[in-house]
């Protein structure tokens, strides 16, 4: 990849903030304005990279995990030794397997129907503790129950994981990854086993602590992995100034979001800097960028697009799409409905 120069790429600088909205006569607060970036964005110039898109990665069952059935606004799964409903506004169509199938889940999560709404989870037929031991990909974790009805793991994630797992493994030589907005800490547990060196950032120090007790329960203590607590975009902006690099990025942004101080994130708002910025913290020998984008009323055009803005002059492909999970029954073996879970982009370099 081209490092940047002064000649072939021109800052501009955004415009000033807005004062921020006040209340309304209805009660209802709106969003403030965005605060103005740390630095501003670079106009990139030469040729964007090639592209593929429509791109479907789909997500098979395995024994660990499979999703068995979708419809009337809800999907039913297996996590390990687990059968959890949840609610899954994608789900248009109706239930392929009866009732009495679905009215064996062991879990139930109820409330807000919101894809970050809080509610709680009901155990028909028997009490369950918080967490319970799951593997993917040869990585030991636990599962969870959360009040957001999250699990601890993105399974769709599987198929941006085992792409990055493959690269790790046959790059021929040492890999830095940088895994932003963590979660649980997965991805950078298959990183980090497939030999990588891997900076793990998450604004929770929840979240934190989930990851290092995934990291405990796979007997993976000794494994190269920084655990950062802290806002993803002054994270990247100050690895920015000090000239640190990755071979890999990883990124999963949510639509809102908050730091450990306090910081905003609204996705439409900060994307395009913190792209810029993975971009100037791409390595010269540079593997990958990839976008992952939850709950958002835009196409994967828009992203697209963006992504092949930002890496203009670095040459490689950018391909975009949807990430999806293939239905396959209560044995894992029938090949049913796909089920959209979020929108992707990705560049590579070869």
């Amino acid at each position: 990849m081209k490092a940047r120069t002064p000649s072939s790429a021109q800052a501009y600088r955004p415009p000033a903030a807005k004062t921020p909205a006040l209340k309304p006569a209805s009660g209802k607060e709106t969003r403030p304005a965005p605060e103005l970036p740390a630095r501003p964005l670079m106009r990139r110039e030469g040729a964007k990279p090639a592209e593929r898109l429509p791109v479907i990665l789909e997500t098979a069952g395995s024994d660990q995990y499979r999703l068995i059935d979708s419809g009337a606004g809800e999907k039913l799964e297996q996590y390990g030794p687990y059968r959890i409903v949840r609610p899954e506004a994608q789900a248009l169509w109706q239930r392929s397997l009866p009732d009495s199938i679905w009215d064996k889940a062991d879990a139930l999560f109820t409330g807000d129907t919101d894809e970050d709404g809080m509610g709680r989870w009901k155990f028909p037929r028997a009490a369950l503790g918080e967490t319970w031991p799951m593997q993917l990909l040869g990585v030991d974790f636990h599962g969870r129950f959360t009040a957001f009805r999250h699990v601890g793991v993105f399974p769709e994630q599987l198929a941006h994981w085992s792409w990055m797992k493959e690269k790790v493994e046959t790059a021929g030589r040492p890999v830095k990854v940088l895994n932003l907005f963590g979660y649980t800490g997965v991805a950078s547990l298959v990183a980090a086993s497939a030999g990588a060196e891997v900076t793990h950032v998450d604004a929770s120090k929840k979240a934190i602590g989930w990851a290092r007790e995934n990291q405990t329960l796979g007997r993976m203590d000794k494994l190269p992995i920084r655990w950062i607590c802290e806002d993803a975009m002054k994270f990247i902006q100050r690895e920015e100034r000090r000239g640190s690099k990755y071979d890999i990025i990883l990124t999963d942004p949510p639509k809102f979001g908050r730091g450990p101080n306090g910081e905003v994130w609204h996705l439409f708002d900060h994307l395009p800097l913190m792209l810029d910025i993975c971009r100037e913290i791409l390595s010269p020998r540079a593997i990958g960028l990839v976008l992952t984008a939850y709950s958002i009323r835009a196409s994967f055009y828009s992203i697209h697009e963006l992504m092949r803005e930002t890496m203009r002059g670095a040459g490689g492909t950018v391909e975009s799409g949807e990430l999806v999970i293939r239905e396959s029954g209560t044995d894992g073996k029938e090949a049913g409905r796909a089920l959209s879970t979020s929108l992707f982009s990705r560049w590579i370099s070869a």
